[in-house]
């Protein structure tokens, strides 16, 4: 079987876009700093990560004997107290963890390296599911959220007359 490789080449950044990148890195790390001791005074700092668009995040966690919630904020801007993303899930009696909700802006990357921590968390506890619903309110976005359980090894079940559904994730050993 032939295979034809399209090489893409990037143009060479001129010296001005190079200083404009290396200002705005050197902007998100002084902004992590301060937000990174914002943060850790309330919630444990689990992670500082990249996102889709080379953006730096912090991501931290609150866990109590019930919850857990797994949030994200961006260096772009000042934390003053509230979360970019967040991922809301409860810990079962069946020994589970059920996502409750996501909460925050589409396509940006957050809701992967959210999801990525939440499978952490469920290793840490030996959680064996996650699990979630897919509901009637999901229905405007649900092709985008069939893909974004598919591409974290969830399995999606859809029941299109009820406009209903579940999602199940099992650690694979």
């Amino acid at each position: 079987m032939f295979m034809s490789q399209v090489r893409t080449e990037e143009k060479p950044k001129k010296r001005e876009e190079l200083q404009e990148d290396l200002e705005d890195l050197e902007f998100q790390m002084f902004r992590m700093q301060d937000n990174l001791k914002e943060i850790a005074k309330r919630w444990d700092v689990i992670g500082i990560e990249q996102s889709k668009e080379d953006r730096w995040v912090i991501v931290y966690a609150d866990e109590t004997q019930d919850m857990c919630k797994i949030m994200l904020t961006d260096c772009d801007s000042s934390f003053r107290g509230q979360w970019d993303f967040s991922i809301h899930a409860t810990y079962e009696e069946d020994n589970s963890i059920h996502i409750g909700d996501i909460k925050g802006p589409a396509n940006k990357g957050y809701g992967s390296i959210c999801m990525d921590y939440l499978k952490e968390v469920a290793l840490k506890h030996n959680v064996p599911c996650i699990k979630g619903d897919l509901a009637e309110r999901d229905w405007d976005h649900l092709h985008r959220l069939i893909h974004f359980y598919e591409k974290h090894d969830f399995e999606v079940e859809v029941d299109t007359e009820e406009k209903c559904g579940e999602i199940k994730w099992y650690p694979t050993m």
